[in-house]
């Protein structure tokens, strides 16, 4: 299992961690946010395929910022997938 730290931007959240198997995404945990929604994401995610996850939030847009928490997901993910193909 690999982990993975991000550091969100534009967002309230403030950290972004999560466990990576086989492709899946387990133990999300975000800090900072709004607690009971990121608790309820984190809980629909695990053990979903990283590709879904990204592909379903991307782009989602919180209060004209730009991007969300969920989004931010979306590109921790992208960040991660980037740094283990340049492995």
């Amino acid at each position: 299992m690999q982990h993975y730290t991000y550091q969100p931007q534009g967002v309230c959240s403030r950290q972004i961690d999560f466990d990576i198997k086989d492709n899946k995404i387990y133990n999300l945990v975000v800090t900072g946010g709004c607690n009971g929604n990121l608790k309820g994401i984190a809980t629909l995610v695990e053990g979903q395929d990283i590709n879904l996850i990204k592909d379903k939030l991307k782009g989602i847009n919180c209060n004209g910022r730009g991007t969300s928490c969920p989004d931010q997901l979306s590109l921790a993910i992208e960040e991660y997938q980037n740094k283990i193909k340049r492995v």
